[in-house]
């Protein structure tokens, strides 16, 4: 815990939100993990998961689907219409990393190391020199599957000493496919070695395992940061905060009979890869889940239509702090800080989805939790990232707006926000939900 005291909020959260944020980090080294952990805690406040192959039902309470490394979770009020409107916080739970070939075997000069594809967009160079572990799932022969976490220090992706490269500081260019494939020890090559090994760790028989979806993860645990301890330093922040943040608010307001909506969380994967997969959110899950829901409490096309459009997401997601040494980088006008509260993004060219009623909603949503925000919006002269916030807009005609939390070193093997931030942000979620 910090020494510098929470800032009081009308929200259920303070600093104690934040110690649980850097369990749940270390807790989640993939997709998979994250959304297992999830998972179990919405179970633990009464949440049940419901079967995409079963015949749903219309009753009340909690409720999630999982599918690979997405999930979504819903509450059903006691006396909710078949054309309730919801109320989405929506998130993602990839970040950028170095995953496991299909062959990943391979060697030089007497090291073994492990073939890796580059996954998203990663800081390349905040993955040398560290210790790295391995985590992910395996699939086994009659379809079942197991996640694995090998935490502790396995890989290492090493760097060329400066005597070998004397102008590396000047300027480091890595070849993703020369420089970035880690060694885990030495001796000859065997084919199935890494697989056997995993499997060894995930407790199967190797020869069981038929498929795999396993990544380099940064193993360093979280930790506060400063004299005052007011800053956060971890893995995976982009955006397993916003996860973290979406399951503590949807828990909060679960089970409140008086919501004018139905609060939803959706945790995406493969954001950092445009979202054009079954679990991301190009794909159908989303709109699968709230028509059937709508079709399950006795609905038809025109609840779904009338519940749709009265509907709003907020996409969650990190966004850039202004950093000192490079200000120039950012708006001039727009300089989002740490500890300063959630931010609202904003393009006009709808790289994010906010307009002047997102702003309205999120304004008030902040001023009914009592806690501070910011916005940001992009120096004319960079070009501007994008969330899943314009995705689900178009896809679904969902009224939605994007917010995040200000962070430094975004797509990092080990990035940087304010540690008052991520309780910020789940107040703001609360009151979001609440309507």
């Amino acid at each position: 815990m910090s020494s510098a005291a929470s800032r009081p909020t009308a929200g259920p959260f303070d600093r104690g939100h934040t110690d649980d944020l850097m369990a749940f980090l270390t807790a989640s080294p993939t997709p998979y993990h994250a959304v297992a952990t999830a998972a179990e805690r919405l179970e633990k406040a009464g949440f049940r998961r419901v079967e995409e192959t079963a015949a749903w039902d219309g009753t009340t309470g909690g409720k999630y689907v999982i599918r690979g490394g997405a999930i979504i979770a819903w509450f059903v009020p006691e006396g909710a219409a078949p054309h309730t409107p919801y109320r989405i916080v929506g998130a993602h739970t990839d970040s950028p990393n170095l995953r496991v070939k299909p062959q990943p075997d391979m060697g030089a000069q007497g090291w073994r190391q492990v073939a890796v594809e580059i996954y998203g967009g990663p800081l390349l160079n905040s993955w040398l020199d560290r210790d790295l572990g391995l985590a992910g799932r395996l699939t086994l022969r009659d379809g079942s599957q197991t996640l694995v976490n090998i935490d502790r220090p396995l890989l290492r992706v090493p760097q060329l000493a400066v005597h070998l490269d004397r102008g590396v500081n000047d300027g480091m260019k890595l070849e993703r496919q020369r420089h970035m494939q880690p060694i885990w020890g030495l001796g000859p090559v065997h084919e199935g070695d890494l697989i056997a090994f995993v499997a060894e760790e995930a407790g199967v028989d190797a020869e069981d395992v038929t498929g795999w979806d396993l990544m380099v993860s940064a193993i360093e645990p979280p930790a506060y940061l400063g004299r005052d301890r007011e800053l956060l330093a971890g893995p995976r922040m982009d955006n397993l905060i916003s996860v973290h943040a979406g399951v503590a608010a949807l828990i909060a307001v679960a089970g409140r009979a008086d919501l004018p909506y139905i609060p939803v969380l959706a945790a995406f994967d493969h954001e950092e890869n445009g979202s054009e997969a079954d679990t991301g959110a190009q794909g159908p899950l989303l709109g699968n889940v709230l028509e059937r829901s709508v079709y399950a409490r006795g609905g038809g096309y025109e609840d779904r239509a009338r519940s749709l459009a009265g509907s709003v997401c907020l996409s969650s997601d990190v966004g850039h702090a202004v950093h000192p040494n490079y200000a120039e980088r950012h708006d001039p006008t727009h300089h989002p800080r740490p500890n300063g509260g959630p931010i609202l993004k904003v393009n006009v060219n709808q790289r994010y989805a906010t307009d002047g009623a997102g702003r309205a909603a999120f304004a008030a949503a902040c001023e009914k939790a009592g806690v501070p925000w910011q916005s940001f919006v992009s120096n004319n002269d960079m070009p501007c990232g994008t969330t899943i916030g314009p995705i689900t807009a178009a896809r679904h005609g969902i009224t939605t707006f994007d917010i995040g939390i200000a962070c430094l070193s975004m797509h990092s093997a080990r990035e940087l926000c304010g540690a008052e931030d991520p309780y910020l942000l789940a107040n703001a979620l609360v009151a979001f939900l609440e309507g």
